[in-house]
C-alpha cells in the first residue's frame, strides 16, 4: 500500500477547541482553526468547510484582523455577516443580522441560480469569444488542406486521375501533418508554459490580451506565406497564442463564476470552441469558389473573432482569486461586487476564499515556477489533480474527435466526395458539434462531469466503429458516403455534451490556487501535445491503415479512455474551488478501490439485474456553500 494511505484516520477532529495563534500567515490568521482534515491524506474522504466549527467570538476576531490588515475596517460588519453565512450555509435564515433582501438574495442562489449580474455574463461572453478564436483557428486549415499542399508542391494524396510519377506522396503527407501540427507543437512546448509567468505578472486579463495579439497577427501572416516552411512558422506563432489562451481562459471563467453554475458557464469554453469550429467551416465554404487564393482566405479568416477579444478583455473584472493571491483584497472585493448580486455575497465569497487559501498556503509554502511544476507530481493532493486532468485531456485526443475536426474534408474526399461535398459534410459536422454542446450547460452541473464522460465514451466507441466499417460498403452505393457522414455526425452528437466540455472545465477547477496556472498549463500542454501527435501521424496513418483501420483504432482508444476515467477521475460537480482540496486529498487507490468494489457492482445490480440497491457514497460532505445552501432553501 502507498505511503499516503497508511494514515491513521484519527487525525480528523471537528471539535471547536483546536485553534492556534499565528499572526504571520496574513490578515485574519490570528485565532484560526487548525487544519482538521489533511489536504494530502484525506483517506476518510471528508469534505470540510474551512470555517466550520470555529466559535463565533474567534471567527469575529479573525474577520476583524483580516479587515484591519486588508484596510477595509469600514466594511467589518459586512464581512462578519458574510463569514457567518459562509461558516454554516444551511443556517443563513437564522442569522439575525441579515435583512430580508439579503436573505432573498441567498435563496435566489438556489431557486434562480442563473440570475446573475451583467458583468458576470459579459465576462462569460468574452471568454466565449476566446474559445471561438480557438475553434476557428483549428478549422481554417481543414478546408485549406485541400489546396495548399498542391500550391506549395507537397501533395499528400494522388489526384483522382491517378498518381503522378516521381511525386513522393508519403513525404507530402508528413509535411501536411507537420504544418497542421504546428500550433499544437508550439502550444504544448511554449504557449502553455508561458501562461504561468504571464498570469503571475499581468493577471488573467493581461495574459488573454497577450494571447489574442498572437492569434490576430499570426493568421494574417499565414495567409500571405510563399512556401510551406513560412506557413509552418506562422502556425507555430499561432500556437503560442493558442496555448497561453487555452491555459488561462477556463481558469478565468472558473474563478469568476459561483459554484452552483460554474460548470455550466465554464463549459462554454468548449461550446463556443465548437461554435468557432462551425464558423471556420462556414468560412471555408464561403470562399471555396474564389480561385487560387481560397486557401489563403481560409487561413486568414480566423482573425475576425480575435479582434473583439483584443478590444473587450479589459472591460471585464479581473479574477478576484488572482487579486487575493497578490494580497490586493480591496480590489478583490470590488471585482466580486461586479460578479455577485449583492455586497453580502461578495464579502462572504471573499472571506471564504481567503480562509481556504490560507490552508493551501500551509501546504504549498513559498515556491517558484520550477518548484510549483515539480510539486504537480510530489504533493499528493496536487498529484491527484494532475493525474485526473491528464486523463481527461488525453481522453479528448484518444476519442478521435480531432481526426474529424482537423481532417474531415480529407476523410470525406477519401469516402468518394468531391471537394464541395466534403466541405458541406464538414459543415454538417461543425453544426452538429455546436448544437449538441448546448445540453451540457445544464447537465454538467446536474449529472456531473464524471457521469457525462462515463455515459458518452461507450457511445463514441460504437459510432466511430460503425463509421469505419461503412467504408467497406462499395463506393458506387448511395449508402456509402451517406452512412459514413451519418455515423460521424452521431459521433459528434455524443462527443459534444460529454468529452467536449468536460476536460477544460474540469482542469480549470481541480488545482489549488497556488498551482492553478502551472497545473492548467500542464493539462492544456498534455491535450495539445497529443493533438500535435495526432495531427502529424493521421495523414500517414490514413494511408497505411485505410480509413477502416484508422477508425477502428480510435474506437478501441475510446474504450481504453473509458477505463482510465472510471478509475482515476473524481466527480467535482457543485463543489467550490476551495472544497475540491478535500476531494483530491482522497488517495487515488482509495478512489479506484471504491469504484471497482462499490460503484461498479452497484451499477450492475441496479441497471442490469434491475435490483433496488443503495450506493454507499464515497464522500462525506461537511458544510459546503453550494450543496448545503440548496438543502437549506429546498429542504432536500
Amino acid at each position: 500500500m502507498a505511503d499516503d494511505e497508511k494514515l491513521d484516520p484519527t487525525h480528523i477532529d471537528n471539535s471547536s477547541d483546536h485553534y492556534e495563534k499565528d499572526t504571520e500567515k496574513g490578515p485574519g490568521r490570528q485565532g484560526s482553526r487548525q487544519q482538521s482534515v489533511s489536504l494530502s491524506r484525506n483517506i476518510t474522504a471528508r469534505i470540510q468547510n474551512p470555517l466550520a466549527g470555529i466559535p463565533r467570538e474567534t471567527l469575529f476576531e479573525n474577520v476583524e484582523e483580516f479587515a484591519r490588515n486588508a484596510g477595509m475596517t469600514d466594511l467589518l460588519p459586512l464581512f462578519q455577516k458574510g463569514a457567518l453565512v459562509a461558516q454554516d450555509p444551511p443556517a443563513f435564515e437564522q442569522v439575525s443580522t441579515l435583512d430580508e433582501s439579503e436573505k432573498e438574495a441567498l435563496r435566489n442562489e438556489v431557486l434562480h441560480k442563473w440570475r446573475q449580474p451583467r458583468s458576470l455574463y459579459f465576462t462569460v461572453i468574452l471568454c466565449s469569444i476566446g474559445a471561438a478564436v480557438q475553434g476557428w483557428d483549428q478549422t481554417g486549415s481543414n478546408g485549406a488542406n485541400l489546396s495548399w499542399p498542391t500550391a506549395f508542391g507537397v501533395p499528400d494524396a494522388p489526384p483522382p486521375e491517378g498518381a503522378v510519377p516521381g511525386v513522393d506522396y508519403d513525404y507530402g503527407s508528413w509535411i501536411v501533418g507537420l504544418v497542421n501540427a504546428g500550433p499544437y507543437i508550439a502550444s504544448a512546448f511554449i504557449g502553455c508554459w508561458l501562461s504561468d509567468p504571464l498570469n503571475n505578472y499581468f493577471g488573467r486579463r493581461g495574459t488573454i490580451f497577450f494571447s489574442a495579439i498572437f492569434c490576430l497577427l499570426s493568421v494574417i501572416g499565414s495567409a500571405v506565406t510563399q512556401n510551406w516552411s513560412q506557413l509552418f512558422v506562422t502556425r507555430l506563432l499561432l500556437g503560442i497564442g493558442m496555448g497561453s489562451k487555452a491555459s488561462t481562459v477556463p481558469i478565468y471563467a472558473a474563478e469568476n463564476c459561483p459554484a452552483a453554475i460554474r460548470g455550466g458557464l465554464v463549459m462554454s469554453w468548449q461550446m463556443w470552441t465548437a461554435f468557432g469550429i462551425f464558423l471556420g467551416f462556414c468560412a471555408n465554404l464561403a470562399v471555396y469558389d474564389v480561385g487560387a487564393i481560397a486557401w489563403r482566405l481560409q487561413f486568414g479568416s480566423a482573425f475576425i473573432p480575435a479582434v473583439p477579444l483584443v478590444v473587450g478583455v479589459y472591460f471585464c473584472p479581473e479574477s478576484p482569486r488572482w487579486y487575493i493571491k497578490k494580497g490586493r483584497y480591496s480590489d478583490a472585493f470590488k471585482s466580486l461586487c461586479r460578479l455577485r448580486n449583492t455586497r453580502l455575497q461578495a464579502a462572504r465569497d471573499l472571506y471564504y476564499i481567503y480562509a481556504q487559501i490560507l490552508e493551501e498556503a500551509e501546504i504549498a509554502g513559498d515556491n517558484n515556477y520550477v518548484t510549483r511544476f515539480i510539486e504537480l507530481f510530489t504533493i499528493p493532493r496536487v498529484r491527484r489533480a494532475t493525474l485526473a486532468s491528464f486523463v481527461v485531456m488525453l481522453a479528448q485526443q484518444m476519442c478521435g474527435i480531432n481526426i474529424i475536426a482537423f481532417y474531415s474534408s480529407t476523410i470525406f474526399v477519401q469516402a468518394g466526395a468531391g471537394n464541395l461535398q466534403a466541405l458541406l459534410a464538414s459543415f454538417g459536422f461543425g453544426l452538429v458539434n455546436f448544437v449538441f454542446a448546448w445540453p451540457a450547460v445544464w447537465t454538467i452541473d446536474t449529472w456531473g462531469r464524471r457521469a457525462l464522460l462515463l455515459f458518452t465514451f461507450p457511445q463514441m466507441a460504437w459510432t466511430l466503429l460503425a463509421a469505419g466499417l461503412c467504408f467497406i460498403i462499395p463506393e458506387d452505393s448511395r449508402a456509402h458516403l451517406g452512412l459514413i457522414a451519418f455515423f460521424i455526425f452521431l459521433f459528434a452528437a455524443f462527443y459534444s455534451p460529454g468529452e467536449g466540455p468536460v476536460p477544460f472545465t474540469y482542469s480549470a477547477e481541480v488545482f489549488p490556487l497556488s498551482h492553478r496556472e502551472v497545473g492548467m498549463s500542464w493539462a492544456v500542454a498534455t491535450c495539445l501535445f497529443w493533438a500535435a501527435v495526432l495531427s502529424i501521424t493521421f495523414p500517414r496513418l490514413l494511408r497505411a491503415f485505410h480509413p477502416v483501420g484508422a477508425f477502428v483504432f480510435y474506437a478501441a482508444l475510446n474504450l481504453t479512455a473509458l477505463v482510465l476515467i472510471f478509475l482515476f477521475v473524481p466527480e467535482t460537480k457543485q463543489r467550490t474551488l476551495e472544497e475540491l482540496d478535500y476531494v483530491f486529498a482522497v488517495p487515488t487507490r482509495t478512489h479506484a478501490h471504491y469504484q471497482c468494489t462499490k460503484a461498479l457492482p452497484w451499477w450492475i445490480k441496479r441497471y442490469i439485474l434491475r435490483q433496488r440497491v443503495q450506493l454507499e457514497p464515497l464522500y462525506q460532505f461537511d458544510g459546503s456553500l453550494a450543496a448545503d445552501q440548496a438543502i437549506a432553501v429546498k429542504g432536500e
